[in-house]
């Protein structure tokens, strides 16, 4: 077997060392948006995943803690920002509790009603179809309705805490 000097102990699975190991994997960041009686509702999530092609179902995952999940989810309508790598304002709003993240943010009504941020990555407007309780998490599974792309822009990465993207060559 192969030893690499740069590869540690293996940990046991606390708080602090899942947030520091789980860290290494570089995520894209995004805003779920959807509507209530209020009005937009939205908070930023990295945890987002393709599950299935056919049918397109995408999922997401909210902490248990979110106050806009519980808004969003009576629709059952929502959009997935993709956020740009110059949208770190954008994440920072909507990563916060409370006020409107939406005052002086540009965004429209997607086909399902759900906000579509305006200068994103890439939209997916999806109706939520399942929830699974995960630990401090909820798992939603949402079924893809519409797909947007902005091929101009680069991505917002989220890696070891820290926010980036790309640099112009690859």
């Amino acid at each position: 077997m192969t030893s690499h000097a740069d590869i540690s102990e293996l940990l046991l699975p606390d708080s602090a060392t899942m947030r520091s190991v789980l860290g290494h994997f570089c995520t894209g960041i995004t805003v779920i948006t959807g509507v209530d009686g209020d009005g937009p509702q939205g908070f930023a999530c990295q945890s987002v995943t393709s599950v299935s092609l056919d049918p397109p179902y995408v999922s997401f995952c909210p902490a248990r803690t979110s106050t806009s999940w519980p808004q969003i989810r009576r629709s059952g309508r929502i959009c997935i920002n993709v956020l740009a790598h110059d949208q770190y304002e954008v994440c920072s709003r909507f990563a916060t509790s409370g006020g409107d993240k939406f005052a002086g943010l540009q965004w429209s009504a997607g086909s399902n009603g759900a906000p579509v941020l305006a200068g994103t990555l890439a939209t997916i407007e999806a109706e939520v179809v399942a929830e699974h309780d995960a630990g401090d998490h909820t798992i939603v599974v949402s079924h893809v309705t519409g797909l947007r792309a902005h091929t101009d822009q680069r991505p917002l990465l989220f890696y070891r805490g820290g926010y980036g993207e790309f640099g112009s060559g690859r």
